[in-house]
């Protein structure tokens, strides 16, 4: 006999800037689908932010429905929570994730019906805007504190986690890659592809190019670096909110599509991971260095947080965050040696595997011949 679960998961649409259904994107995709191909009855129930279609879609063995939150966000609410009671009947398990909200609905409606709830931090949460205000700060810790376990992405966040007097059930799952997507490819075909130039020195980033990510250090820092290295180029991509500085040999290609991330980073002789100090950037496992990582490519890191775990015994890899002159001097580094050396990566399969014994261990799962 073995034993299966009936899982829900209960998140939103749009998270780290893609959107789980129309990117088929990322760690809230990924781990359940995984848990579906181990032969568990995976549900999963989003709430979108943007105007999208109510749809249920069929991901390989993954059923999802998609909420519309409505543009005064209440109905839309309610409809989510009144559709989470109906699919936790019956369901062994909740695993609630991207943002403080659906933690604090799953551990209400695992309270409600008897289904113990497993909480997902990829975040810290308490930076995102809902949980600033306080009484969601409130309830939010509260859930921390009270559901039957934690899943968190970077160690960082263990230790925060750790802060808010949550010390047993607490396991790490970071993030991973999708090596299908993400592996090795010739450097001058992806350079083709954006029209980059195939003989210059090309270091940048893909990904989110937002002022509290510090990605203004990086233009300060290539603004040093183009003028004392005239083959350097800078090439940039994803959603930002700050401008591009107009240069010569600076490349912005605009925001990609999932599928055109893996050739971009391919075409880059160093990548870029840039953070700040802060409550967000101290907490999260940027998802891009597991990605470059993936595609070996070099990279260079904002001391902060994860990263700084992580490249623990690549100290030379990592810059200060407020400094461009710092990361002028490490990407200076990193043109000389491109070691890389990264070793086995975690998959998703890794991941899910871990929360299905967190969720055996939580659960009274059916058995089936």
């Amino acid at each position: 006999m073995t034993n299966y679960l009936r899982i829900l998961v209960l998140t939103k649409r749009q998270y780290t800037n893609r959107d789980l259904i129309d990117d088929r994107f990322g760690r809230i995709r990924e781990i359940p689908m995984q848990l579906a191909r181990n032969g568990h009855s995976v549900r999963g129930l989003c709430l979108s932010y943007r105007r999208r279609k109510d749809v249920v879609f069929q991901d390989e063995g993954v059923r999802w429905e998609s909420i519309n939150a409505g543009p005064l966000f209440i109905g839309g609410l309610l409809q989510f929570l009144l559709r989470s009671m109906q699919r936790a009947v019956g369901a062994d398990v909740i695993w609630a994730c991207s943002d403080s909200l659906f933690g604090i609905i799953a551990f209400f409606v695992g309270w409600l019906f008897g289904v113990p709830v497993v909480f997902d931090l990829y975040d810290n949460f308490e930076s995102f805007l809902l949980a600033r205000m306080p009484v969601f700060r409130s309830l939010y810790r509260g859930v921390v504190r009270k559901c039957d376990a934690i899943t968190v992405a970077s160690r960082p966040l263990h230790d925060l986690v750790a802060s808010y007097h949550r010390t047993k059930e607490v396991f790490v799952l970071e993030n991973a890659v999708d090596v299908s997507l993400f592996h090795p490819i010739d450097k001058n075909d992806c350079r083709a592809q954006f029209k980059l130039p195939s003989q210059a020195l090309i270091v940048g980033t893909a990904g989110a190019l937002f002022k509290n990510r510090g990605i203004e250090v990086l233009f300060r820092a290539f603004k040093l670096l183009a003028s004392k290295y005239p083959d350097v180029h800078l090439a940039v991509a994803g959603p930002r909110d700050v401008p591009i500085p107009a240069h010569p040999r600076i490349h912005d290609m605009g925001i990609l599509s999932y599928d055109q991330v893996p050739k971009f980073l391919n075409a880059l002789d160093i990548g870029i991971i840039c953070n700040r100090a802060s409550a967000f950037g101290n907490y999260c496992f940027p998802q891009k260095a597991r990605e470059l990582m993936a595609c070996n490519v070099p990279i260079v890191a904002a001391r902060v947080g994860s990263m700084e775990r992580l490249l623990e015994d690549h100290p030379g890899w990592l810059y200060n965050p407020s400094s461009p002159h710092d990361l002028v001097r490490v990407i200076a580094n990193r043109l000389k040696n491109r070691s890389t050396g990264y070793g086995p990566l975690p998959s998703w399969s890794d991941m899910a595997g871990a929360l299905e014994g967190i969720c055996l261990s939580l659960s009274n799962p059916c058995t089936r011949g």
